[in-house]
């Protein structure tokens, strides 16, 4: 088996709850030999941009180079991606794909003074690497819809879900299958949850 380094980063508010998602994706990568990051980002309830920029900066260079490098990211994590690409972050190159999940719109960052700051760049720059979007098709984060707001102007591909929400512990997105399949085989499209 190939080894994989994953940084695996939260959105605003998320103190990493066992139950999420990402929480539970970092545990089975890790359980199948993968380095995996999934560090707390500081002051979740009040994020601070630059802050956040020089994490992703600090923890894109601890990734291992050997293997492939994969990032996924959610909710705010996502819009900071798009903010290091926008800025060129030189230490992006270091990752080789990013999954970009539910990214939520300027629109709704803007509502909210500890987020404000973190409402998307004009999406009038390349990314970095090779990127997949997936978002709810009802995410009340983002009510323009992630398809056409990120996916059609950074010209990748999305999975738009059926009901999925923000994707997030509660939309119902604890153990999340298709994510882990798609860390594993890149190719393949993010799928909503099986029922409960």
């Amino acid at each position: 088996m190939t080894t994989r380094s994953y940084l695996v980063l939260h959105g605003w508010q998320n103190h990493r709850p066992q139950g999420h998602w990402q929480h539970w994706l970092a545990g089975r990568l890790t359980a199948l030999g993968h380095r995996v990051g999934y560090p707390q980002l500081p002051d979740a309830d009040d994020p601070d941009l630059e802050v956040w920029l020089g994490e992703l900066s600090r923890h894109l260079e601890e990734l291992d180079g050997t293997g492939e490098r994969v990032v996924v990211a959610h909710s705010l994590s996502a819009v900071l991606w798009l903010h290091a690409a926008a800025r060129g972050m030189k230490q992006q190159r270091y990752a080789d794909r990013v999954l970009l999940v539910a990214p939520p719109s300027g629109s709704v960052l803007a509502r909210y003074p500890e987020v404000a700051a973190f409402a998307p760049p004009a999406p009038d720059f390349a990314l970095p690497c090779p990127a997949r979007l997936v978002a709810g098709d009802d995410d009340p984060y983002c009510p323009e819809g992630a398809g056409t707001l990120f996916a059609e102007p950074l010209g990748i591909p999305a999975d738009i879900l059926p009901g999925a929400a923000h994707l997030d512990l509660d939309a119902g997105y604890g153990p999340w299958p298709a994510v882990l399949d798609w860390c594993l085989h890149r190719s393949v499209p993010l799928t909503v949850r099986p029922a409960p």
